[in-house]
């Protein structure tokens, strides 16, 4: 089904980042932002493409009090002709409906989501950046606006997107990959069975930064969770998740505890290993497996993948407060080719031999 949704261009556009080697992470906004609403027993309503600007909010509003909201992650891409691309929407479209679920959301239904993604995107189509490691961040979020205490889910929602022209998540002084160091997070948790460790809602994310400043007090740029039942078998890295590439062999944690979000960037690397005949392995690893790789030689490669960072090596994991040597700390060959090939589809400067380009 085919949607158009009426427009109301700003009257004060906002000058555009000259500089694309130096936009950051979400630093900048773009001129327009899209907005749906939805009632309960009237579905969703009202989709509309608006300028980008703070809007009012009840301050009983249901989401303020009890965090009712979800949100997705994805990219738009400048290929070398010029037009704009997105990376495999159909799953930020099945990873929304589960959190939704989860999350007691009424579900979004794909082609509007995705219609909705279109039409903001080409209102500001100008601001998709183009130099090496750029992309038009796209940030789709749903949350409860009813003004009620009651603890039971919202009967009024909003539906959100908005744009910010982004480099890269990690980004090293040359553009390219560059390793981090990760600490490994031994006192908090992020997820146990059972709670919403496997959809992308905000509580995931806010319960978390405790844990990020300890990581910053070890100089290190992101957390690497262990699990809640036993503090010992490695999950996800903050915002992304982990693999480790121990003796020729990728492993990752499996996703069947429910307290790992299913990566759409994950799920690509584990198809490309696949192609290339690597040995991948979705199982627990423990920390004290890790540790003693790195000891006897065998812990190769540590990498993170996500939207945000496609991949990012990681050159040192801080156990304990001591640093953990992966490999030589330089960036291994497996991270470099799956990035090379990732974002190389991501912008069409590499064949898409995986069918997983939307062009808009």
């Amino acid at each position: 089904m085919e949607y158009t949704f009426p427009v109301t261009r700003t009257t004060h556009p906002k000058p555009r980042p000259q500089d694309e080697t130096k936009l950051g992470f979400a630093k900048y906004f773009t001129d327009h932002m899209f907005v749906m609403d939805y009632d309960e027993g009237q579905g969703w309503h009202d989709g509309r493409v608006v300028p980008h600007e703070p809007f009012l909010i009840e301050p009983a509003c249901a989401v303020l009090h009890y965090s009712q909201c979800m949100f997705e992650g994805m990219k738009a891409y400048r290929n070398p002709q010029g037009g704009v691309q997105l990376f495999r929407p159909d799953m930020n479209i099945a990873r929304m409906k589960r959190t939704n679920e989860r999350m007691c959301i009424p579900e979004l239904p794909g082609d509007i989501f995705l219609a909705a993604v279109k039409a903001v995107i080409q209102e500001d189509i100008d601001w998709v950046p183009s130099a090496p490691g750029t992309a038009l961040y796209i940030r789709p979020f749903i949350f409860g606006d009813e003004v009620s205490f009651s603890v039971l889910p919202a009967k009024h929602y909003k539906f959100m997107i908005i744009l910010s022209p982004t480099g890269s998540y990690y980004a090293a002084n040359d553009g390219g990959l560059s390793t981090t160091r990760i600490y490994v997070q031994d006192e908090y948790i992020r997820a146990a069975r059972g709670g919403t460790g496997f959809a992308k809602c905000g509580g995931n994310y806010g319960g978390g930064m405790r844990a990020s400043l300890d990581a910053m007090k070890y100089n290190c740029k992101d957390v690497l969770w262990l699990d809640a039942a036993e503090n010992k078998y490695v999950e996800e890295i903050g915002t992304s998740n982990a693999f480790f590439r121990i003796d020729d062999e990728v492993i990752t944690a499996p996703l069947d505890s429910g307290t790992i979000l299913p990566g759409i960037t994950r799920n690509s690397v584990i198809q490309l290993l696949k192609r290339w005949g690597i040995k991948v392995s979705e199982r627990k690893l423990s920390i004290d497996e890790i540790v003693e790789a790195s000891k006897n030689g065998k812990l190769q490669e540590v990498f993170a993948s996500g939207t945000a960072a496609v991949i990012s090596p990681i050159g040192w994991l801080c156990v304990k407060g001591e640093d953990v040597p992966v490999g030589d700390t330089k960036v291994g060959p497996v991270a470099q080719k799956l990035y090379d090939n990732l974002y190389g589809m991501q912008t069409g400067t590499v064949e898409d031999y995986m069918g997983w380009i939307y062009k808009l």
